[in-house]
């Protein structure tokens, strides 16, 4: 009989949390104030910018740094397919086009497949960090520096993460989100990170109603503020974040030991070079394994798994047939949408749940 079910994301607060919030409730201030200013330090420290400007989420972030990059109508943004929704509707948002390059085998998009779809009115490239792994932001930086384009990361699930030593959020303008199932949340939650000083100071503006002082409107804004209550929530995991990201790695690393024979499975792997933050730890069945039905199995096992993402993000009614949403073939994208599967990696579990994911894992394979 199953007494405990395994979910695939639980946020782990603690009293330091608790302790906080309170004193902002106490405090009176419940608005953007000192506690947000202190949580931006951290997300400036995670990232190794200058500047973190905090706002409500992660969506709000990606579309605050293409106005600050200017992206506007008509102007050509490249992302990927394999991504949430939030990457494109920011994009469609700013009355951009979109276009999609394939992803590499490590399911981050691949530069080699950008340069192609690079035309006279492309403004920006947004490489998605996914599943807590960074793109190849080396030759990504290289490619918008030969084209003179804006880099806006969609660092959303890859806090802490590194690659060839280059943090995630630190090349152009870096979008974090601390929704409720990130590695760190705040509940609703975002902020934008770069060495940037102009663009901070617009987007400090921007997300202020385009007040630089009370009263002193100096461009066209909107309220993106993040509230002390969101800040005060997410700063003690943030000042323990290598802490987290380590229970992450060691039930990784779990995972992998308990699951690397299995032959239906292609596992992730983390190159030397690379800092994974394990916001997923995501495998690929089989051809001829049915997920749906693995999934089933396991729900009836008491163990949560996450299918992200089931379809590429053009493939939804709401852009099939929009001109600004420009499709290519993405082979590799459309097998991983097919065959991806997400296993509960966070750091609430401990080495009993990990054996028991597996165990059921490889029972549901059978």
């Amino acid at each position: 009989m199953i007494t405990t079910r395994i979910r695939i994301s639980e946020p782990q607060l603690g009293p330091e949390v608790e302790t906080l919030v309170i004193d902002v409730l106490r405090s009176g201030r419940l608005a953007q104030g000192p506690m947000v200013r202190r949580f931006e330090e951290l997300c400036a420290a995670m990232a190794g910018t200058t500047h973190a400007i905090a706002v409500g989420n992660g969506t709000v972030a990606l579309e605050a740094a293409l106005q600050v990059a200017g992206v506007g109508p008509g102007d050509e943004v490249i992302t990927t397919p394999f991504t949430f929704a939030a990457t494109l509707n920011a994009i469609l948002r700013r009355g951009a086009v979109a276009r999609f390059a394939d992803i590499a085998e490590d399911f981050t998009i691949d530069p080699r497949a950008v340069e192609p779809l690079i035309g006279p009115r492309t403004r920006a490239l947004i490489p998605v960090h996914l599943y807590g792994l960074m793109a190849d932001m080396t030759a990504m930086s290289d490619v918008a520096s030969r084209h003179s384009l804006a880099i806006i990361e969609d660092a959303a699930q890859a806090h802490g993460a590194a690659r060839g030593g280059r943090r995630a959020g630190g090349s152009g303008l870096g979008c974090f989100s601390f929704y409720a199932t990130k590695n760190v949340t705040s509940g609703e939650g975002g902020c934008i990170t770069t060495d940037d000083d102009d663009q901070a100071d617009t987007l400090r503006v921007l997300r202020n109603q385009g007040m630089r002082r009370r009263y002193e409107h100096v461009m066209i804004g909107e309220n993106l503020r993040m509230t002390e209550v969101a800040a005060a929530i997410a700063i003690p995991q943030m000042e323990r974040l290598d802490e987290i990201t380590a229970a992450r790695r060691r039930n990784a690393e779990q995972l992998a030991a308990l699951l690397g024979e299995e032959e239906r499975l292609v596992l992730p792997s983390t190159p030397a070079s690379h800092r994974h933050a394990w916001h997923q730890y995501t495998v690929l069945l089989a051809a001829d394994v049915d997920r749906d039905a693995v999934v089933a199995q396991m729900d009836d096992a008491g163990i949560e798994c996450g299918v992200y993402y089931p379809r590429l993000v053009w493939d939804h009614e709401a852009y099939r047939g929009n001109p600004s949403v420009v499709t290519a073939p993405a082979p590799v994208a459309a097998a991983a949408a097919r065959r991806c599967l997400s296993l509960p990696v966070h750091p609430g579990l401990d080495a009993a749940a990990i054996e028991r994911i597996a165990s059921e894992l490889r029972a549901a394979l059978l």
